[in-house]
């Protein structure tokens, strides 16, 4: 445990080092979120029955769980980079942990993802959004967050190192962008039709979304919404805890044997 640890923090230092060095991905999946929510915001909530300032209150937490779920993107990416330019053959040669180089790949991750949420949080309070209830409230929403990418992290990394090329990756990783479409990130579920509320409901990213909206008192989550939307913190604790007890294992396995 003690080599894991200090292994995968050498492994957190370079890949920290990587994201100063080639920021450009960082800063795509940071800025665009805070896009959207002028882009929606204004344009789309004229067009919506909530009023401007109800639905931006609405959007930021679907915006900020969109971007926890973007793991999913950058994860894939990274593993796909390292191991198609035979950064991850260089590293199996060196006496260290088979776990580390992936758990510093999701331990950089997620602290960079917790400083970037900072600018759409800002952005968020200057359109009218307000954590309504209370700081311990607003600490397990943001908990969540870190939770649902935490795990979309280890999903994309174990994709990324099943991908046969970088652009196979970049492909793959562009068309999870469909996913928080379908949920309740940027409207509400009420008025789907059933088989697309279905789907939506039981969309990890809706849970999540819903659960960050109940602690931060913006909206409560419907009693007639599938289970996890209906009791969303149960429901996304599940998911992340679901997403993790299989990618996790999956992913180291994949670094350790990719080699043979």
């Amino acid at each position: 445990m003690t080599s894991l640890a200090h292994d995968s923090s050498a492994m957190l230092g370079r890949q920290l080092q990587r994201l100063r060095h080639a920021p450009g991905v960082l800063i795509l999946t940071q800025t665009m979120p805070i896009t959207m929510l002028l882009f929606f915001g204004y344009v789309f909530g004229s067009a919506l029955a909530m009023p401007g300032d109800q639905y931006r209150a609405y959007l930021v937490p679907g915006l900020l769980v969109a971007t926890a779920a973007g793991g999913l993107m950058t994860g894939m990416f990274q593993a796909a980079q390292d191991s198609h330019r035979g950064v991850m053959d260089r590293l199996r040669t060196l006496p260290m942990s088979r776990a580390a180089v992936p758990v510093g790949q999701a331990a950089a991750d997620l602290l960079t993802t917790a400083l970037g949420m900072t600018a759409l949080i800002l952005v968020g309070l200057a359109v009218g959004w307000r954590a309504g209830d209370g700081v311990l409230g607003a600490l397990g929403a943001f908990g969540l967050l870190m939770l649902l990418r935490l795990a979309a992290t280890w999903t994309g990394l174990f994709l990324g190192l099943l991908t046969r090329s970088e652009e196979a990756a970049g492909q793959l990783g562009s068309a999870t962008f469909i996913l928080p479409l379908l949920s309740n990130a940027y409207i509400p579920t009420d008025n789907l039709p059933g088989w697309l509320r279905t789907i939506a409901e039981w969309n990890p990213i809706s849970a999540v979304a819903a659960a960050v909206r109940d602690l931060c008192g913006n909206a409560r989550p419907a009693a007639d919404a599938a289970w996890p939307v209906a009791h969303p913190v149960a429901g996304s604790l599940a998911w992340c805890a679901l997403l993790l007890v299989a990618f996790v294992p999956l992913a180291v396995r994949r670094y350790a044997n990719s080699s043979r």
